[in-house]
């Protein structure tokens, strides 16, 4: 499956698009995101050779601005990470359409922390009996521009725009019967630990409490390593487990073991992999296990003193 991205204008190229160019053809060094205010871009999704759900899309994408209050939230670009959760949105595992006559209510999709919205709108596209809620922070030119996406794409009758800010109350998501959601996805968000706990207060408060129920985190190891680690160990206090971790090159098909540490490894190899994340509701705990969480949580707490030096250091998308 391969996708292109490629810019809609009739002017000379964008400084920011040269700089991005100039990085990776000088330094070899891959850019986190793409996009630049004032230009647009499309995705063109190939489909799966053979399926008649992941069929071929093209989606057009303006890049979100924001008050520049808000400009720490770093959500004026389209990050690589969610370009490489759309090429592979088939992993998500959405099931096949719920019959016309089943009383089941739609599978329920949520995306945290949406940015432009290139995974939910295509995964919209692609199923129409899907119900994609697509949020980001309340800020109104962002989303401004991910409802115009939205409505630019033709999915508004199965993809809403609702501003959220983690943490916050979930009502507005849930909606009048306050079930949760079958999925929830989200690309690049883990880069600031000081929102961890807000993050995953959000995706335990609006996940579906259903054993088939998953999340998908996908993050440049950009983010860095540490500061992974110490999402994931959030996630684990906050009553969810992992599924599976798993490294994966953003332009190729290699895979390998997530490990925090990487002896030799520089900014520039961290840019081309991306850390792809399933979580899911915690097991129930058997007491005989007691005595042994009890020495985990002890080895968790020495880990995150030690890593605290580390994650203020890490570098933001």
């Amino acid at each position: 499956m391969v996708q292109s991205l490629s810019m809609e204008r009739g002017e000379p190229a964008d400084p920011e698009e040269i700089l991005f160019e100039s990085l990776d053809a000088i330094f070899d060094l891959k850019p986190i995101s793409v996009g630049s205010l004032g230009s647009s871009f499309v995705y063109r999704y190939d489909g799966i050779e053979g399926s008649r759900q992941y069929t071929p899309h093209t989606i057009t994408l303006d890049t979100p601005d924001t008050k520049a209050a808000n400009w720490h939230l770093h959500a004026s670009a389209i990050w690589v990470s969610s370009i490489y959760l759309a090429d592979h949105i088939s992993e998500i595992e959405i099931p096949t359409s719920i019959p016309p006559k089943s009383n089941l209510s739609p599978l329920r999709v949520l995306e945290l922390g949406a940015s432009a919205g290139l995974p939910s709108i295509l995964i919209s596209k692609l199923f129409p009996d899907v119900s994609a809620t697509v949020t980001d922070y309340p800020d109104d030119a962002l989303i401004g521009t991910l409802t115009s996406n939205v409505r630019r794409n033709d999915v508004t009758l199965n993809c809403r725009v609702v501003p959220y800010a983690w943490g916050s109350d979930s009502s507005a998501l849930l909606g009048a019967d306050g079930d949760g959601f079958d999925i929830i996805i989200a690309a690049d968000t883990l880069w600031n630990p000081e929102l961890h706990s807000i993050l995953v207060d959000s995706l335990t408060k609006t996940l579906k409490r259903t054993s088939s129920s998953r999340i998908h985190l996908i993050a440049g190891l950009h983010t860095g390593r540490y500061t992974i680690q110490a999402a994931i160990a959030c996630a684990e206090r906050m009553d969810l487990e992992i599924e599976s971790i798993l490294e994966r090159e953003v332009d190729g098909s290699s895979q390998r073991p997530w490990c925090v540490y990487r002896e030799g490894e520089d900014e520039q190899a961290r840019r081309r992999w991306v850390v792809w994340i399933k979580l899911k509701w915690a097991s129930p705990t058997p007491a005989s296990s007691t005595a042994q969480d009890s020495e985990s949580h002890v080895r968790e707490n020495n880990y995150e003193q030690y890593a605290s030096g580390q994650i203020c250091s890490e570098t933001s998308p």
